[in-house]
């Protein structure tokens, strides 16, 4: 209140800083006013200092303009700029009158969809000044009217991120994350959750009335009939209401989603969230047209998705098939986070089975081309090819030439990890192989992985390399480049590659001796079978390299004389915890048992048979399988070992009940192993000999010695009997012809990856 004795109001203006508006065409003059009250005698009686802004609009301002004279005519009329700035006053001009041509260039293109529409009630007719904040705030405290437009300027200011920190430290003002915890204690989630819970039924019950008067307008389509035309009026009438109200319940719904969205940064107040069943309204209301509205939705799931119970949840409901409906679309924004949405879930083997049930797989090799998707795209598809179910489809599209495209227009440089990833993956699948062998395909692959080396190109190559077929004949041509990258210094990775592509090619008409000859590979096979003289990687290929070499004759002849085969017993000693190097070494031996001179060797001058009957029980399947194999053949060769084998087979067949008739276990329901006096028919004697203990299919066989533990073994084994019942040998079928050869494992797991698999489509829990 202004005192009895103040005489007058004394002003002084202060110039500020000078900038440009930044959507107007105009000059913005920041300046602060100081407002000192005299008294009578002249003395400051109050002091008041204020920060104002002053706003020039040049309407005048075209691309014609003289800037040079409007900047003189800004400094002459406004008193607040000194004629000392005229140079910055034609600077920021010249800067608005280039700024506007760009704007009208923007102008010409469409507006780009993130641009929010404002809400209902949110059009201002003034700028929003964050030097007004205070009287902004005192709005709050008016009517409705007024409250409105003063949130609605405070929102606008909150728009800007140069004014959030001012906002910040504004005391009037709550700061949104501060605000959280009162939000949470008056329950504010819980009412938008019940209100989008309601606003979901609501649309529900409008479009079920919708598709009833649809139906009776349908049902009655005689345009004469004057009921018919009166209920089509009501039907557009109805329409027309039911789009009114669907546009107003979309922004409520916006509005509702982002308060939630933002309070779901506290994981706690997001996992009471997900009990309350979230998902599944976001999932319902993926069903809507607006695009705005989607892309919060969208967000706010894969923001959801990065933990396993909401991506259950989005499992168990049909999450997927809505989001590929969402793809592609001309939204650029809706787009990408749905494609983001996507890869999170595409780390489930069941969501992914649903994509590609979804057709996404063509979709997504579609968007191969479009430069701003294409790593997620990318990425989604490597996870697909993952799965040997889906390896096989690729090859109906057009991803394959796609991606081979992409690797030769890499030219010299490194090529992505995810695109040779997906086509290390893709190049696992016969078809796929193919596809990429054709035309000069493999050609340019060689080419330039031998002068890149590069490993992952190289693991790309081997996997083309193990199909049986056509494009396996085309590395005959390439042979000798990757046999002569062994014996150089080169990178071990890249000579894991080459190495594990040679041995994938057992093919009849390639010469192996004469490469081992030329390149002089058989010491370097040798040297690098001692444990510890590379890595564990690095022998394992070199071992079935080996293998590979040794189903020529000659090939395993010259492996024989080099001490390969102590070579190879000292490196299983060594690695017999390893399941895959016993395998692979074990199938070298049955290779080299074929052949006379190896074989000979194996079972005169090693203990490789002996080996082999302890590992003939071993765990893993795949081992016990080629042990069998390798030991069949030794024991038709050589009668002693043939001994010694059948007896071990038959007592690992009988090891129960021989272990309990030499500890004298007496069963019950057994007392004719007994005699009357209680003493066992065996006494001290080897079960060995008693043939006539031995049981036949019919019962126990008659004690004349004539059938010996060797024809039971044979029996057990089926070996006397053809796969319909006719006597048969360990080498011929129910038919009298020579058995098939077994190929080599590819893993110690009974795994080979030209295999089938068959899996059923069940959705991971």
């Amino acid at each position: 209140m202004q005192s009895d004795d103040a005489r007058y109001l004394k002003r002084k203006y202060k110039g500020g800083s000078l900038d440009v508006h930044p959507t107007e065409k105009a000059l913005v003059v920041q300046y602060e006013v100081e407002a000192t009250i005299l008294g009578e005698m002249g003395d400051p009686m109050l002091g008041e200092r204020k920060e104002c802004q002053k706003i020039i609009r040049l309407k005048s301002l075209t691309s014609n303009t003289d800037i040079a004279s409007l900047a003189r005519k800004v400094v002459e009329e406004c008193r607040l700029i000194s004629p000392s700035r005229l140079p910055e006053v034609e600077q920021l001009l010249f800067y608005l009158q280039n700024r506007k041509k760009s704007a009208e260039k923007k102008e010409k293109k469409q507006i780009k969809p993130r641009d929010l529409t404002p809400f209902e009630g949110m059009e201002l007719d003034e700028e929003a000044n964050i030097n007004s904040i205070d009287d902004y705030i005192e709005l709050l405290y008016e009517d409705i009217p007024e409250k409105i437009r003063g949130a609605t300027l405070i929102l606008h200011l909150a728009r800007n991120p140069d004014n959030l920190e001012e906002l910040l430290q504004n005391g009037a003002l709550f700061c949104f994350s501060q605000f959280h915890g009162l939000i949470t204690h008056y329950k504010i989630g819980v009412l938008c959750m019940s209100i989008i819970e309601h606003e979901l039924k609501r649309y529900d019950l409008w479009q079920d009335e919708l598709l009833k008067k649809k139906k009776v307008l349908d049902f009655l389509k005689r345009d004469d009939d004057p009921d018919n035309q009166n209920l089509k009026k009501e039907y557009e009438k109805a329409l027309k209401k039911y789009h009114g109200l669907l546009t107003k319940q979309e922004q409520l719904l916006r509005v509702a989603l982002y308060l939630l969205l933002n309070l779901s940064e506290d994981t706690r107040t997001e996992l009471k969230m997900r009990n309350k069943n979230i998902v599944h309204l976001l999932v319902k209301t993926l069903d809507r047209d607006s695009e705005e509205l989607l892309v919060l939705v969208v967000s706010f799931l894969k923001k959801l998705s990065i933990f396993l119970e909401n991506k259950n949840d989005m499992a168990e409901i049909d999450t997927v098939e809505k989001l590929v409906k969402l793809v592609p679309c001309e939204h650029e924004d809706l787009l990408n986070v749905t494609l983001r949405l996507l890869l999170n879930l595409s780390f489930d083997t069941g969501l992914r089975s649903k994509m590609v049930q979804a057709d996404l797989l063509s979709k997504l090799t579609s968007l191969l081309g479009d430069e701003a998707q294409r790593q997620i795209a990318m990425c989604i598809l490597y996870h697909i090819s993952m799965d040997d179910r889906f390896k096989s489809m690729f090859a109906y599209t057009d991803c394959i030439p796609q991606v081979m495209k992409m690797l030769f227009d890499c030219g010299e440089e490194r090529i992505d990890a995810e695109l040779i990833s997906f086509c290390i993956n893709l190049a696992a699948n016969k078809r796929n192989a193919q596809i990429m062998c054709e035309g000069n395909g493999l050609k340019m692959l060689m080419k330039r992985a031998l002068k890149l080396k590069d490993p992952l190109m190289m693991k790309m190559i081997r996997n083309i390399s193990q199909h049986d077929g056509p494009s396996k004949n085309l590395f005959i041509d390439y042979v000798g480049d990757l046999a002569a990258q062994i014996g150089l210094k080169e990178e071990e990775e890249f000579v894991i590659e080459c190495l594990g592509t040679l041995s994938n090619l057992t093919i009849p008409d390639l010469d192996w001796e004469l490469v081992l000859k030329e390149y002089n590979l058989v010491p370097y096979l040798k040297d690098h079978l001692k444990p510890g003289s590379a890595e564990d990687d690095l022998i394992l290929e070199v071992v079935i390299m080996i293998g590979t070499v040794s189903m020529d004759d000659s090939c395993a002849v010259m492996l024989a004389k080099s001490g390969i085969i102590p070579a190879l017993i000292e490196l299983l000693n060594a690695q017999q915890e390893d399941d895959e190097f016993v395998c692979q070494i074990v199938y070298v031996f049955y290779q080299m048992v074929f052949h006379q001179a190896t074989r000979d060797v194996i079972i005169k001058e090693t203990q490789a048979p002996a080996y082999l009957i302890d590992l003939m029980h071993d765990k893993n399947a795949e081992i016990r399988k080629v042990c069998d194999n390798t030991l069949d053949i030794i024991a038709e060769y050589d009668v002693e070992w043939g001994k010694k084998i059948q007896s071990e087979k038959f007592r690992w067949h009988n090891s129960q009940w021989l272990e309990m008739v030499e500890n004298r276990q007496m069963d019950e329901a057994e007392p004719f192993m007994y005699g009357d006096d209680g003493e066992p028919f065996l006494q001290n004697g080897d079960i060995l000999e008693r043939p006539d203990l031995f049981y036949s299919s019919d019962g126990i066989i008659p004690v004349d010695g004539a059938i010996s533990p060797e024809f039971f073994t044979d029996f057990q084994n089926g070996d006397l009997l053809g796969p319909h019942g006719f006597p048969s040998s360990s080498l011929t079928d129910g038919y009298g012809q020579t058995g098939v050869t077994p190929a080599r494992p590819a893993t110690a797991y009974g795994f080979r990856p030209d295999e089938p698999f068959y899996y059923g489509y069940t959705t991971s829990r």
